[in-house]
């Protein structure tokens, strides 16, 4: 299927009460909830999850070919996560020139936490080989890098990562999976900030 076929039809079912083709906006924060205490439809209350956010994530998923996905409430809060599933003493390997937000993560809340990072010029496999530690967990990619726009060679870091048996996370906003799938060149973990040009206008945060 193409890309474009996914982009329209990912993520949406046929509503089988009124036939619409397009997911309606749901407002509800509860859903039905039996006497047994189960919800019947999978959903309990909208800050857990509901049917337009599961269908924003299956849409992302199918869009970079990944297994799923899962939407947060802004690209630093997905970025967020992904350190907090490292532990104090862990490293991490991230570009000289990243989302300003990602190196103020790295630097002024994990770094106290002692989470270490060593910053190198991702254009350079050779560096960021020598920059691994015996305590890598995971190194980071930006491409193209914002703002700078600086292109890293995916599938060589990803198999730099391999080698070391560390993950390999890739933030995709500039590119999207319209123009860059980073799953299909090696990469462990793909992350956007829809609010650039997923969402086309910073207008979906």
């Amino acid at each position: 299927m193409k890309i474009e076929t996914l982009a329209v039809h990912a993520g949406h079912n046929i509503d089988s009460a009124t036939g619409a083709v397009v997911s309606p906006i749901y407002l509800s924060t509860t859903f039905e909830r039996q006497p047994d205490g189960s919800y019947p439809q999978g959903y309990n209350y909208s800050r857990d999850n509901n049917p337009n956010r599961d269908s924003l994530e299956k849409c992302l998923s199918k869009l970079e070919g990944g297994a799923a996905a899962a939407a947060f409430s802004s690209g630093s809060a997905a970025t967020l996560s992904i350190f907090q599933a490292l532990s104090p003493g862990d490293h991490v390997v991230a570009p000289l020139d990243s989302y300003t937000g990602t190196g103020f993560l790295l630097r002024e809340i994990f770094g106290p936490w002692n989470l270490e990072v060593t910053f190198v010029d991702m254009a350079n496999p050779t560096t960021v080989m020598e920059a691994v530690q015996p305590n890598t967990k995971l190194i980071w990619i930006e491409t193209p890098s914002n703002p700078m726009l600086r292109v890293t060679d995916i599938s060589k870091i990803a198999h730099i990562a391999n080698q070391h048996n560390v993950y390999c996370v890739c933030d995709n906003t500039w590119a999207t999976p319209i123009s860059q799938r980073p799953l299909e060149l090696g990469a462990d973990l793909v992350i956007h900030s829809t609010t650039k040009y997923l969402g086309g206008h910073s207008d979906v945060l």
